[in-house]
């Protein structure tokens, strides 16, 4: 994600690209032109006011208490640690510090997700019964410290808080290792949320087929969001009255209207970049604070534990605050 995140702050209004930590180099010229050093150290001396993260997720809790200790604001790559203790770590850090600290939970600035976090938001579902995330590919090669449960089952769990404002209050979930690798390689969890929802999580690095499926189904009807198009659509529960007796005690659906959105399609990690710029200038924004970070490593925590013990885990329910800072 790193050259990603050079590309993006080299053209960001009001920010200046100043430099580029990589102990192995930058053979591809993915630093922009900016200096590329060899330790956070470096950078430091630089004076910078803010850093982005990037770098594999056990060292997140290192790199963040060093960048914290020197009073730099930071953009830490989700999940925010590979550990909740090194999450808790990270919040008292920058936030003992009154420091700018978000979490890269790009699925937030989804142009289908943000759509469909302000229609929850305006009650146009009514009361939200059920969250159902699918995302399934073939392995990503970057990825060697970390299993699917920490690299993309966080996505859904940090995404699905964040478009309901709920908080998980339990979590059941079964893994299974294919690839040869020490980490899992599926994932499929049910939950619950602090509202009452339902939860289903489907996560794998072993299909063909590359997917990316949200839908949120309500007393209205039902959202789908496809996050790898930006596509959002809406299926309307029909009003139809029955006549037949047998069935009138019985509250059912029917289908109803269909509607696909038209939404402005803009980059989401440009859009992640320009609300952590806005932040650390202190201006009003929404980002993922490492507060809610550390609650979605939790999350994936307990879905491990659950998934190792073959025990559905209790998680204490909490406002999930996600609306600014």
């Amino acid at each position: 994600m790193g050259r990603h995140h050079a590309r993006v702050l080299a053209g960001l209004d009001g920010v200046e690209l100043v430099g580029v930590v990589d102990p192995m180099g930058d053979k591809n010229g993915w630093a922009q032109g900016a200096p590329v050093l060899s330790t956070v150290e470096e950078l430091l001396e630089l004076g910078v006011d803010y850093a982005v993260v990037a770098c594999p997720t056990a060292l997140h809790e290192e790199v963040g208490l060093q960048l914290a200790g020197a009073g730099v604001a930071a953009l830490i790559e989700k999940p925010v640690a590979d550990s909740v203790e090194g999450a808790r770590k990270l919040v008292e850090a920058f936030e003992s510090r009154g420091l700018v600290a978000g979490v890269g939970h790009i699925e937030r600035c989804n142009p289908a997700l943000r759509s469909l976090r302000s229609r929850l938001e305006a009650g146009e579902l009514g009361e939200i019964f059920q969250v159902v995330t699918r995302r399934q590919g073939p392995f990503p090669h970057r990825i060697a410290d970390v299993g699917v449960v920490k690299d993309l089952a966080t996505h859904d769990i940090d995404l699905t808080g964040w478009v309901t404002g709920q908080t998980y209050t339990s979590i059941a979930a079964h893994t299974i290792h294919k690839s040869g690798r020490p980490h899992e390689d599926m994932v499929s969890a049910v939950g619950r949320l602090s509202g009452g929802a339902m939860v289903s999580h489907l996560v794998n690095w072993l299909s063909p087929l590359k997917e990316r499926f949200t839908s949120v189904t309500g007393e209205r009807g039902t959202f789908i969001a496809d996050t790898l198009t930006a596509d959002l659509t809406f299926y309307s529960n029909a009003a139809v009255t029955t006549e037949w007796e047998a069935l009138q005690a019985f509250r059912g659906v029917s289908e109803g209207d269909m509607i696909r959105y038209a939404i402005p399609k803009r980059e989401p990690l440009l859009v992640e970049h320009e609300l952590f710029r806005d932040a650390v200038l202190g201006e009003p924004a929404d980002i993922c604070t490492l507060r809610q970070g550390m609650r979605t490593v939790e999350v994936a925590a307990a879905v491990l534990e659950s998934a190792a013990t073959g025990r559905s885990m209790e998680l204490k329910a909490e406002e999930f605050a996600g609306h600014g800072v």
